[in-house]
Formats: structure tokens, sequence, C-alpha cells
């Protein structure tokens, strides 16, 4: 097993500067990537790498495949693990990057600034008695689903390349060991600054929430209140993100404070999963028993969380402890709303509604109750609505259905804009096309079991154009079938 080098920038293009590595080192623990024995290219996203300026002719190569393995430095980098904590279902835990290395900040040509960091790159300070590994299949179901996600307009982690490491993981059984190299537009959590204050350190909150500011939200350096200008924009954010994965049927499986990040990205992409029939209680995750991150109760652990986040900032609020708190309360208090505004703005449009009236929500509830009765496919109902035709499907043969679609009718007729203008406006907020639990599993076993990427390059390319209803797209909009339809995620760890 060889040792990190470091190598040149001028070979990939790397540009780092390295902002979150300037922090107080109570923030992190500085050390390498554990090398591997013998890495091996097996993804590689060329699209991303261009898009960060990077040189992918030289990335994609050797020089990538010891980069991504852990194997090799760039010139500029300063590898850390981050510190944090959070609250995973509920219970209060030390936690931190067990198997993840941020390398540093890349900036692109254009000014943007992104995390790089390598996930199963080996044993930090914060492993927890943990191998510090990852294996392939769920390295891969991240590369799948962040990039879907990112297709579909969702703000998201991305996903640069996978590398195999020569070496096997052990879970309950061997499995072929990976690393995959992420890119974020930061990934400082709820659960970071949860790390802080459970330590009492009010400085060490200050120093993060003006960074994060700074980071992400340089618009509210001259606030009355930057702090609470702060908690009120990651809210608003954390509705927005929510929503689109509803809206898409996603089920993040494992909202624990440390996997929201306060960008307003989708982060972690453990138990994930989407749903095929609707059904608020959905839940995929073998670990969520008490159906704590169900489908429908993805809102409700967002607020849950978001005020978690509020209480780390209560020293920053207000210098009289109660006043600090009821700026809190108010500032939390006012989410459901805030839920609610993006979430009738956006199935507004997956109905091709431009206009708004008052009975809308009650028109939209209606239509997921029918779903529910029916056991009606999410995706599948939403772009069948945006056909000419009434769908030849069972949910359009009920007739407490046909009520409601006869009321949609009318609704539609009395706004200004054409059928045809409804028609595209949905088609342009439902996709056709979702990682389906079904075909992402099947794409998984090819990879990992037969070594057959094939399957997975035809379905990241249909993943990449989710919008477009193609008829070669045919059967990766199908439902699974009833033998498919008992299906579990697992953690990758």
């Amino acid at each position: 097993m060889q040792a990190n080098t470091t190598s040149k920038a001028s070979g990939a293009g790397w540009n780092f500067d390295n902002s979150y590595a300037r922090l107080p080192e109570s923030l992190y623990a500085r050390l390498n990537p554990v090398p591997v024995r013998a890495p091996r290219m097996v993804l590689f996203n060329r699209l991303l790498s261009e898009s960060l300026g990077l040189h992918t002719h030289v990335l994609e190569g050797d020089e990538g495949t010891t980069i991504f393995a852990g194997n090799r430095i760039p010139e500029g980098a300063e590898p850390i693990a981050q510190a944090y904590a959070g609250h995973q279902f509920g219970h209060f835990t030390e936690l931190g990057d067990g198997r993840a290395i941020l390398l540093g900040e890349h900036i692109t040509p254009g000014g943007e600034r992104f995390d790089i960091q390598l996930k199963g790159s080996g044993q930090t300070p914060y492993s927890r008695r943990g191998d510090g590994r990852a294996a392939l299949g769920p390295m891969l179901r991240e590369y799948i689903i962040s990039e879907a996600m990112h297709a579909l307009g969702i703000p998201t982690t991305r996903s640069l390349a996978v590398v195999t490491t020569g070496e096997q993981v052990f879970r309950e059984t061997p499995l072929t060991g990976a690393i995959l190299t992420r890119v974020a537009a930061s990934h400082i959590r709820i659960g970071t600054f949860e790390y802080l204050a459970a330590r009492g350190d009010r400085e060490g909150i200050r120093t993060l929430a003006e960074y994060t500011i700074r980071r992400h939200y340089p618009h509210l350096l001259s606030a009355d209140n930057p702090y609470l200008s702060l908690l009120q924009e990651v809210m608003e954010r954390q509705a927005s993100l929510i929503v689109k994965w509803l809206h898409v049927g996603f089920i993040h499986g494992v909202m624990n404070t440390d996997n929201m990040a306060l960008s307003g990205e989708t982060i972690d992409y453990g138990p994930c999963a989407f749903i095929d029939a609707y059904d608020p209680a959905t839940v995929f995750s073998s670990i969520d028993q008490g159906g704590r991150y169900a489908y429908g109760n993805q809102p409700h652990i967002v607020q849950w969380n978001l005020a978690r986040f509020a209480e780390t900032l209560l020293p920053l609020l207000h210098e009289d402890q109660e006043k600090a708190i009821q700026l809190a309360e108010n500032a939390i208090a006012s989410f459901p709303e805030i839920f609610r505004r993006y979430r009738f703005t956006g199935m507004r449009a997956k109905l091709g509604l431009f206009t708004e009236e008052s009975d809308d929500y009650a028109l939209m509830e209606a239509l997921l109750t029918r779903m529910h009765q029916n056991h009606a496919d999410y995706i599948n109902t939403f772009r069948d609505l945006a056909a000419e035709t009434p769908a030849d499907a069972p949910l359009f043969r009920d007739a407490l259905f046909m009520e409601w679609y006869q009321r949609w009718q009318d609704r539609l007729a009395r706004q200004p804009q054409s059928a045809e203008e409804s028609r595209t406006l949905m088609r342009a907020h439902n996709p056709a096309v979702i990682p389906r639990n079904h075909r992402v599993e099947e794409a998984l076993e090819a990879a990992v079991d037969r070594g057959d990427f094939t399957v997975m390059a035809s379905l990241l390319d249909v993943l990449s154009r989710p919008y477009d209803d193609l008829p070669e797209y045919t059967d990766y909009r199908l439902p699974p079938e009833p033998t498919e339809r008992c299906y579990q995620t697992f953690c990758g760890t």
C-alpha cells in the first residue's frame, strides 16, 4: 500500500482555497485519507468535472484514480475530518466524519466554491470503532440518486467519481470496498452547531454563524439581527427543499440533524427511496421502525430539526435569554405557513394552475386523498393528468376520482391560459421518470454482483432527462411488479 503523495494543481485544474480549515481547530481534525491497495475508477462524472473547471482528460485517467482513492493529495488541498454532533432519531449523539475526508474547497473559474470530499476514505478520530470504509453498493446508490436529484432540479450534493479500492469491507458479509467523491456547496450542518453548543462554546457558535453567513448568505451581513435572519433564511431553504422532495415522491430516510445542510442541499443518500403508490405513511428504511421519517412526516421533522438549530443560536439572538427564546419560538412557529406557501405554489404548477383561487388547496388535497384510496402511482398519475385525454389507468375509472377530475377541468377553464399552456406547465413540473427503486436495485445488482455497469449507464442516461417522455423511456416509467414491492433500504454503514 503506497503512501499519500502530492500532485501539481496545474495538471488537473484544482484551485483550492480552504476557508473552513482556517476556522478554530475544535471543528475538525487534520489528517490524510488512508491509502488503498489497488484503486480502479468505475464511474467518473465528466459533465460535473467540466462544470467545475477541472481538466477532465487528466482526471479520468490514472491521476484522477489516485486522487479519488486518497492515495494522492492535490496541491493546495488541506485534508480534514469535520466534527459535528446530531440528533439521530431524536437522540443526541456525538458524531463527526467517521469515514470521510474533506480535501478542501475548490474555486471554479466562475468563482463558485465547492467542497471536495472523499467518502469511505478510512478511519478518523470520529470513527467510533468503525472501519472508516464504504462498500461499493451504497456509493453507487449515492451517485445514481444524487445525480438524478440534480437533473430533477432539486438542490443536492453531487457525485464526481467512484473508485473501488482493491480491498474488502466487512459488514454482514465481505463486500467490495469503494470511495465516493462528493461535491457540495458546503458540509455545514445543523449538527455542526449542535457540536459547539454541547460544549458551551458560545464564541465558537458566533464564529461558525458568521462564517455560514459569509459563505452562503452574504446579503445578511447588513441585517439588523443577522443571526435571526440566518435562522429565517435556513427555514426558507429547508421548506423549499422538502417540498421539492415531496413533489417527486422522495423519502430521505434518515433526516437526523447531522444530515441537514445549512446550504439547503440534500445530503446523505443512505436509506433513501422513492414512493410508487401514493401513501404518506410509506417507509422504506430498515432502521426507521417507528416511521419517524416517513414520506408524509418529513415536513414535521424539518421543523423539529430547525428548532434544534434555533436552540444553538439562542446566545446570539438576544442578550436577554427570554427575548432570545421568544424570537426563536416565533420564527419556528412560522414554519408551517412557509412550508404551505411553497407546497401550494408547487402543487399549482403540478396541476397546471397559473391563477389562484381560494378553493385550490382543497382541490389538491382531494386529489391526494383519491390517489391514496386507489393506491395510485404517484409519479404516473400527475404525468397522466398532463395528457390530452384521461389515461387508461384504474384511478381514472374510479367514480369519485372522475368527479374530482371534472371539478379540476372546470377550474382550469376559469383561467385565461389555454389547455395546452397548462399541459406544458405540468410537464415541466411532473417528471416522466424518477430513480424507481426496482430500477436502482437492478443497476446495483448488475454492477456489484456481476461487474456489469451497462445497466447503470443506461439508467443514468434516462435519469439525466427526467422530464422528457420519450418512447424509449416507457419501461422506466413502469411501477414495480408485485414481487418487487416489498422493498427495504439499509444504511451504508
